[in-house]
């Protein structure tokens, strides 16, 4: 399992067993604080009760260890680091206090000696994965697929429910994995077993949904915008200065845009010598904001490195993505961020990233536009909307597009039948949560991709404490888009390079400010990002950063039409899908052949297949379909069963 799992940890390997209970730990270590053998692990406690393994950084750890020295309950330091910081405090303060003491990202499994207790535990947003489940009779955990089902491939069976989910949002959304019986733990919650599967759940000891306390709310409301501006431009630098903690070398991604710019000019005003910013171009002048990145690294002041790309690069990675994300996974920005992660590592060890910044301060433009046509669609009677609605929807998407392409000059203005049907199931929408998930998904659960399942198998999502139509949005991609997507993005790219990368927005006491903010200080004159703009003016001019938002995008529609063609009919190819008995080969052939002729832009539904297609044959995993949902509570009871001892040298 460790050694599946080299690319996490390059610079150490240990594992630890308890024979008495069969339990086994294993860790691969990437030296990042501490690099002398004080920091190997897995470790154990000074009393000897705990034994930790631990994946991830905490950034206040030196504030913790004074507090434990101060109040009398520091052991004898061996060492200087962040996990001997952590055992220390699961001895003093116990393991839920502890959790929520700290400020950083991790996936953490402590074996208890004394009660016989394992717990589990992930990072408030998400950023370090964690996996669990009953695989072959015992329980596994591991930091990615890989290591899970490592000797075991034959026993694990694919969630149909997950292919569609994965196929409706282009990731599996949590706590389902693609396994059945296979979990991921939820950010900000903590697991405490006595056995295999003694029937408990994940626990909470922080959400999204609580943290904007009604306090602070109205503490932020009776604020000007210069004391806001303030209040988040020390927020953000002290969450800056901590992560910028590390004995090996150190960077940043830049992109030129808001975020990623607002964490460079942070890091310089801090640093005492240059900071290395790392940036990728296409060589497709649309896509490039290369320009722009290295623009606002002259302002700065960086030593900036830069690497333009084109489709035959993305070509020869993308046969690498199978292994490196485990699951499908249809994000294609995953291709420029692991090729821009790829030269990073080449310099440093630790980056800094923007993530976090849309989804906390209201950056993206569906936002300010969705909310505003969930006004108007609130405006007219319930009687009309469901007219409405039943009128548009009468015509399938297909005959809508047969209808528009006999209109004189065939289809404007981007109108097509599933845009038409995505208006339908706008008016349709009984929430602005339901409407919104719809919006956010690409194959919808009507269209039939997945044959038999007709509906969505997502998990219900709670909208608690949200006032707006704009903080229901935001509270759904903290809670799902972000962990489930651009985290598993980030952290797949990274460290298959054996690089760190760290998000200072997702410092939580950052997220708690953000999502009390009033909106009057996030989105002015329909852009978003107003306050972070603010403090990112102090450093950079406007003239640098005022532009169209536009993401970290690859030219897909454009590629698959021409230098990944091949690549993709050989998976789209109808014998192909038949034979994995998921996806309906049917409807990808027409919207394959739609997206070749030039009518719509189907680019993004076809990766979805495409992922899936290349995940399929490359794991090695039996394509065995199983309902059920994989949950935690599902499993049986069993004691933890005895591991076997590695021979000697392995």
């Amino acid at each position: 399992m460790t050694r599946q799992l080299v690319h996490r940890g390059p610079d150490d390997e240990g594992v630890w067993f308890d024979d008495a209970v069969g339990l086994g730990f294993g860790h691969r270590r990437l030296a990042i604080i501490d690099l002398t053998p004080a920091g190997h692990q897995p470790m154990t406690s000074a009393t000897g009760r705990y034994v930790l393994a631990h994946n991830g950084e905490i950034y206040n750890y030196r504030f913790m260890r004074a507090e434990l020295q101060h109040a009398g309950l520091a052991p004898a330091w061996r060492g200087q680091s962040d996990t001997e910081v952590l055992l220390a405090g699961f001895e003093a303060w116990g393991v839920a206090e502890t959790l929520r003491k700290t400020v950083g990202m991790f996936a953490i499994a402590l074996w208890d000696r004394q009660t016989r207790t394992l717990s589990l535990a992930r990072d408030r947003l998400g950023e370090k994965p964690l996996y669990y489940g009953i695989v072959a009779g015992r329980l596994r955990f591991a930091s990615e697929l890989k290591g899970l089902r490592s000797g075991v491939e034959d026993e694990l069976a694919v969630d149909r429910h997950s292919v569609a989910d994965y196929m409706r949002f282009g990731y599996v959304p949590g706590p389902r994995s693609i396994y059945h019986g296979v979990s991921k733990m939820p950010p900000g919650h903590w697991l405490s077993l006595r056995s295999a599967g003694d029937g408990a759940t994940p626990q909470p000891y922080w959400t999204a949904d609580s943290c904007a306390t009604p306090s602070l709310r109205g503490d932020l409301v009776e604020r000007s915008e210069t004391e806001l501006t303030d209040l988040l431009h020390d927020r953000l630098q002290n969450a800056v200065g901590l992560q910028m903690a590390s004995d090996v070398p150190l960077g940043a991604f830049l992109s030129g845009g808001v975020d990623s710019s607002t964490v460079v000019a942070l890091m310089q005003s801090i640093s005492q010598r240059r900071v290395r910013t790392f940036t990728i171009g296409f060589e497709e002048g649309a896509f490039d904001e290369a320009p722009y990145a290295r623009a606002v690294a002259q302002h700065l002041g960086t030593e900036h490195t830069e690497l333009r790309v084109g489709a035959n690069a993305a070509a020869d990675l993308i046969a690498e993505l199978p292994s490196i994300y485990d699951e499908p996974f249809a994000d294609s920005s995953q291709i420029p961020t692991t090729l821009v992660a790829r030269l990073t590592r080449q310099h440093v060890t630790v980056c800094l990233s923007g993530d976090g910044g849309d989804e906390l301060f209201a950056g993206y433009p569906r936002y300010p536009a969705t909310a505003a046509v969930w006004k108007r669609a609130q405006r007219q009677p319930a009687v009309v909307r469901s007219l409405a609605a039943g009128a548009l929807g009468a015509l399938s998407p297909r005959a809508w597009d047969v209808v528009l392409a006999r209109l004189p000059g065939g289809p404007r203005g981007g109108v097509n039948g599933r845009r038409i049907h995505r208006a339908v199931q706008f008016l349709r929408s009984q929430s602005v949560g339901e409407a919104y998930e719809r919006l956010m998904s690409h194959w919808q659960p009507e269209d039939g991709v997945v044959p038999g399942l007709t509906r969505a198998a997502v998990q219900p999502r709670r909208w608690a404490n949200a006032e707006t139509v704009i903080e229901s949005m935001r509270r759904w991609d903290v809670g799902q888009y972000l962990p489930d997507d651009l985290l598993v993005k980030v952290d797949r790219a990274a460290m298959i390079s054996s690089l760190e990368c760290r998000a200072p927005f997702l410092d939580h006491r950052v997220v708690e400010f953000a999502l009390a903010l009033p909106e009057r200080v996030l989105i002015r004159h329909g852009i978003g990002k107003w306050l972070l703009r603010e403090v990112l003016h102090r450093y950079v001019p406007r003239r640098l950063i005022e532009r169209p938002k536009a993401g970290f995008e690859v030219p897909l529609a454009s590629w698959l039409r021409g230098p990944l063609r091949a690549w993709a009919e050989s998976l789209l190819e109808t014998k192909q899908l038949e034979r994995s008995g998921y996806i309906d080969a049917r409807v990808v052939a027409r919207v394959w052949q739609e997206h070749l002729a030039g009518t719509f832009d189907r680019a993004h539904l076809l990766w979805n297949v495409l992922m899936f297609q290349a995940w399929s044959h490359a794991s090695a995993a039996p394509m065995v379909a199983r309902g059920g949902t994989g949950a935690a509570n599902a499993l049986p009871r069993q004691p933890f069963a005895r591991l076997p001892r590695p021979e000697s040298g392995s």
